[in-house]
């Protein structure tokens, strides 16, 4: 009889992913912000690029509506004073940092790059190489879409369950 209790729960405790609330919004708001890119580069460049729907960089930033998502979740189930929400707003501001700064930079740098190397003569060992991703990081404005994305895809995600459990 405790087998079947026990099968009974494992097999709940495998489920309860889908029902896990921060993962939901931050995989939903991250789908969201990619969506949104796919719009976003077709109206500034007039054709689809599909490589949008899982490329980074571009508008909204969806590392930073990923991580705001899943913070503003997290505090809005557990409490904003809690040590998981300081874990979870600590990792969005790292990642956040990290979209503005570094890789923001290193697409810069690639650029600079690429065009040096375009311009290298034919006969060169380096003019046959294959150009360096640009698009990397995000501007500021980039990333702050992506956290209001977050934000309002966390509290939205909220405002459903606690009007579907009442």
């Amino acid at each position: 009889m405790e087998e079947t209790t026990d099968t009974a729960t494992s097999s709940t405790h495998y489920f309860s992913i889908f029902t896990n609330y921060p993962l939901i919004s931050a995989v939903t708001s991250f789908t969201i912000a990619q969506f949104i890119k796919l719009f976003t580069s077709w109206y500034r460049e007039r054709r689809w690029d599909l490589k949008q729907l899982v490329g980074s960089g571009g508008m909204p930033s969806s590392h930073s509506a990923t991580v705001t998502a899943l913070a503003v979740a997290i505090g809005l189930q557990e409490g904003f004073g809690g040590s998981h929400f300081a874990i979870a707003l600590i990792l969005a501001s790292v990642v956040m940092y990290d979209a503005t700064g570094v890789r923001l930079h290193a697409g810069r740098q690639a650029e600079v790059l690429n065009q040096i190397v375009y311009e290298l003569p034919a006969e060169h060992p380096l003019a046959e190489s294959r150009p360096l991703r640009e698009l990397l990081g995000h501007t500021p404005p980039q990333v702050i879409a992506g956290g209001m994305l977050g934000s309002v895809t966390a509290v939205t995600g909220y405002l459903f369950t606690r009007i579907a459990t009442s």
